[in-house]
């Protein structure tokens, strides 16, 4: 069965949620919070995929220009940051990046973050994994 885009359902959506440029913290948790229920919601609908993919483009603009490092920062620092930021505990990256062991190691900069664990936490934080290399 192929599915097919239907404007009018994308339309009504957009009329719902209002996406906008987000400028403040508050537009962009309000943002989070659809990601949040898009995210989680089963069988989503291809207008729903597509707002979600909206919403994530918008949030990572804020994000890039809102958080942007200054020349002092560190793949570990922005990892601690982002962390700190969205109230994320070492056991949550338990399985992102790897065992607890190597976890803690990247955590407490005993361990460089890999290209893949980079993506993986790019994946995990909705940012550009380059921030992690």
């Amino acid at each position: 069965m192929t599915l097919i885009f239907n404007p009018e359902k994308y339309q009504e959506l957009l009329v719902k949620y209002q996406p906008k440029i987000i400028r403040t913290e508050e537009e962009n948790e309000k943002a989070l919070a659809i990601v949040e229920k898009l995210m989680h919601q089963p069988n989503r609908s291809l207008e729903e995929d597509e707002l979600y993919a909206l919403l994530i483009t918008i949030i990572e603009k804020f994000e890039q220009e809102y958080y942007s490092p200054g020349d002092d920062s560190t793949p570990r620092s922005m990892l601690l940051f982002l962390m700190e930021q969205r109230g994320i505990k070492q056991s949550n990256l338990v399985g992102v990046i790897g065992s607890k062991g190597i976890v803690s190691e990247v955590v407490n900069g005993k361990r460089e973050i890999s290209k893949a664990q980079a993506k993986a936490l790019g994946d995990f934080f909705k940012v550009d994994p380059g921030v992690f290399i």
